[in-house]
């Protein structure tokens, strides 16, 4: 399969098809694009059309979860970052949450990301080039991690990035065991294929409190009634290697850590290079960079 770059045509990225911050409740839409854009060639994907996800046990080897957990861990202990914008603290702890931009803070991570066992996953699914929207590393202690409350990460990205289609995928690598008390995440498989237009207005500087507790952005208790009685939930579970790549517009969330394990990974977001990002569609302005990338240069070729 040949991949080639080309632009979205400005006329179609502006094009609204997925409205959402609205005054009012709205009907749930059925997704007007594809979730497998390329050909699927790795066994692992085959159920990603339908699921909207896939799980890939063991790609990272032990010894090299050993080497990215080292490299995390002074990511989150280096003074010099303390007091930097892409390192995100707990509210009641004061701990470290996440940090952004990962990929360009560690060359260990660039390297992760390039690596074709990891590439391609995304350009089978995407049918392109990508290149990396955000990168981060999730952090969850014992006892005190917070979760993430449901939520569809393309909604936030069209609304505040400016991301015009659901062609990006997550990849969340791991580096810890994944336990079904842990706080892992849950999902609705199927439920990519299905937009939920959410309530509110975005105010200026809406990442700053929103990457620590979303509140605007996030389904009503009945939108995950509806989405969990039509889809079901299931919960990515498995050894600290494993990896979980799922579509943007996949309904997730994870439950707070109230037990001694944490729980770690690498989060990595590839956007298509024919997806690449215009002015928000429901925020006064784009978010920095180091959260929502306007680098649209391709990771391959």
């Amino acid at each position: 399969m040949v991949l080639q770059h080309t632009e979205t045509p400005p006329e179609t990225a502006r094009y609204d098809r997925y409205p959402t911050r609205l005054g009012a409740p709205a009907p749930h839409l059925e997704r007007a694009d594809p979730a497998v854009w390329g050909e699927v060639e790795s066994p692992e994907l085959a159920s990603f059309d339908a699921d909207g996800f896939a799980i890939l046990d063991q790609l990272l080897t032990p010894t090299e979860v050993g080497e990215y957990s080292e490299e995390i861990t002074r990511l989150a202990n280096d003074p010099a970052l303390r007091d930097d914008d892409r390192v995100i603290v707990e509210k009641s702890s004061n701990r470290v949450r996440s940090v952004f931009e990962v990929h360009k803070l560690s060359e260990a991570i660039a390297e992760l990301v390039r690596q074709p066992r990891v590439l391609r996953l995304a350009e089978q699914v995407l049918g392109s080039p990508v290149y990396v929207h955000q990168s981060r590393v999730n952090y969850m202690p014992g006892f005190r991690g917070t979760g993430f409350y449901w939520h569809s990460d393309f909604e936030t990205w069209h609304a505040e990035d400016g991301m015009p289609a659901p062609r990006a995928v997550s990849l969340s690598i791991a580096l810890t065991d994944n336990y079904p008390i842990n706080g892992s995440l849950m999902v609705m498989p199927g439920s990519h294929h299905t937009f939920v237009p959410c309530l509110g207005s975005t105010p200026a500087e809406h990442y700053r409190e929103s990457l620590q507790e979303q509140e605007i952005g996030v389904p009503t208790s009945d939108d995950i009634t509806a989405l969990a009685n039509r889809y079901g939930i299931s919960q990515f579970t498995g050894r600290a290697g494993s990896a979980l790549l799922f579509d943007s517009n996949l309904m997730h969330g994870s439950s707070n850590n109230i037990t001694p394990f944490p729980r770690s990974n690498i989060f990595v977001v590839f956007n298509s290079v024919h997806n690449m990002l215009v002015d928000p569609f429901a925020a006064p302005a784009p978010r920095p960079g180091y959260i929502g990338s306007r680098d649209f240069t391709p990771l391959s070729g």
